[in-house]
């Protein structure tokens, strides 16, 4: 009668609920609205596989192979998949085990007869199951699931961030190429001027300093040139790295030429970011992941049952005769924990502590999605006019180039005019040149710290040639 009462008292307290899950909330409600410029409608262009939007064909085709040879998405999925063993075996102990053996043993020994010898066989089934009555199995596997999830969350922003970081890498390479022709126009400027300086030096119209002056404008360029052809090889080493392959030369294309920026993305509103970024999702999840593991380690300061049986046959030659038959049990064992020093109280108080921390750290990570984006819409609008600034800047440095090269060839004025304008000419040109690249490297961090949901498909093709891959 006692047990019936132990048992049943334990079964009421099991539908107690032993531990409150946490509710996350952020520090701040978010904002209605971006601060910094935007469309102001929500016509921008899609977010999802942004890079179409600069319709280049090759960028396309090197964002296809990164997507399926990049080393670094291999190592993420093969994390991802130990996650998941991880948690199949967690949950595994949710389920009642079986167990198969059996025994073949010969035999002898002496007998007033003789010596005996004997076969014996046995085969028995051994099954073992706890219930989960305080549920602490059960946050375990949902612990597991969640960092699955998680898991799964890590690779898309793997995803992003590798897209984003190639299509940089593929402009940069771009505007070296572009740094380099605008190098060598430059180089040509200035050998003719010091051809025509040189000249004019012969016929003793112009001092001596003003042919060093050409000549060490012309070194000057012709040392900057060495300048973009290294920055160039980078970036198509690391293109290179980034898709799967040794570094070579020409990996990016042979596009010299920086398109226009597209259109700004609409950015929709403050609201859509946290379920937009992978990031943040992993974040919220790992939370629940350690909400669930606090659930466990107060559900382990509970008893434990564990039911188990055991079924078989046994055929035995003893020297009295044969023995044969069935055997059987059941067993119900209860674990109690009376004195541990303190060890399971520890282990709640040490998982609260990591809850604690997971919620903090989420509430972090938006706080500082959010500076992304303004980041990134700031950087957008300053660098697209400074773009237009320096488009303007280079017509007039063209023009005074162009004025100050005439008069000093008439003789009007001497050639420091000249060499001041062709050294602001070539910098501005140059500075155009990685202003409008940098709008393009602005767009791509605004497409990446805005998020999607593109990721998810190119993560299910990657698993797809892994799972359909020989072994």
């Amino acid at each position: 009668m006692m047990r019936l009462a132990l048992l049943l008292t334990a079964l009421l307290l099991a539908g107690c609920p032993i531990h409150n899950p946490t509710e996350v909330t952020l520090p701040v409600d978010p904002p209605p609205a971006y601060l910094g410029p935007q469309p102001t409608d929500r016509t921008g262009l899609p977010l999802e596989r942004w890079w179409l939007a600069f319709n280049d064909q090759q960028l396309t085709l090197l964002m296809n192979e990164l997507f399926a040879n990049n080393l670094e998405l291999t190592q993420a999925i093969a994390r991802m998949e130990q996650v998941e063993a991880a948690f199949r075996i967690m949950r595994s102990a949710q389920s009642p085990a079986l167990s198969a053996g059996g025994r073949l043993e010969r035999s002898g020994q002496p007998g007033l007869t003789g010596d005996f010898v004997g076969d014996s066989r046995q085969l028995s089934l051994a099954a073992a199951y706890e219930l989960d009555l305080w549920g602490k199995l059960a946050a375990r596997s949902r612990a597991a699931s969640l960092e699955l999830e998680a898991s799964q969350q890590d690779v898309q922003t793997l995803y992003l961030g590798l897209s984003a970081r190639l299509a940089d890498l593929y402009f940069v390479a771009v505007e070296q190429r572009a740094q380099l022709a605008l190098a060598d126009q430059v180089i040509a400027s200035f050998s003719d001027t010091a051809a025509r300086v040189e000249s004019r030096y012969r016929r003793g119209l112009v001092p001596a300093v003003d042919l060093y002056q050409a000549r060490q404008s012309l070194a000057g360029a012709q040392a900057a040139r060495h300048l973009f052809a290294a920055r160039l090889a980078e970036a198509e080493h690391a293109i290179g790295v980034l898709i799967g392959r040794y570094p070579q030369g020409n990996q990016g294309g042979s596009l010299a030429t920086l398109p226009a920026a597209p259109s700004l993305y609409a950015v929709g509103i403050p609201a859509e970011l946290i379920s937009q970024r992978p990031d943040l999702q992993a974040a919220l999840q790992r939370v629940a992941a350690a909400d669930s593991r606090v659930a466990a380690a107060i559900a382990d300061r509970f008893p434990s049952i564990t039911l188990s049986g055991n079924y078989g046959t046994l055929r035995q030659e003893v020297t009295a005769g044969l023995i044969k038959g069935e055997f059987w049990s059941l067993l119900g064992s209860l674990a109690l924990p009376v004195i541990d020093g303190g060890r399971r109280r520890a282990e709640v108080d040490r998982n609260e502590a990591a809850l604690r921390e997971a919620v903090a750290g989420y509430q972090q990570k938006v706080l500082t999605a959010f500076q992304e984006v303004e980041d990134a819409l700031a950087n957008n609008y300053a660098t697209g006019q400074r773009v237009e600034s320096l488009v303007e800047t280079a017509k007039a440095t063209a023009a005074t180039l162009r004025l100050s090269t005439e008069r000093y060839l008439a003789g009007l004025v001497d050639y420091l005019p000249v060499l001041t304008a062709q050294r602001a000419d070539a910098e501005t040109r140059s500075r155009l040149l990685d202003a409008q690249r940098q709008l393009l490297t602005d767009r791509i961090s605004l497409a990446r710290v805005l998020g999607g949901s593109w990721m998810q498909e190119q993560m299910n093709t990657r698993l797809q040639v892994v799972k359909d891959k020989p072994q």
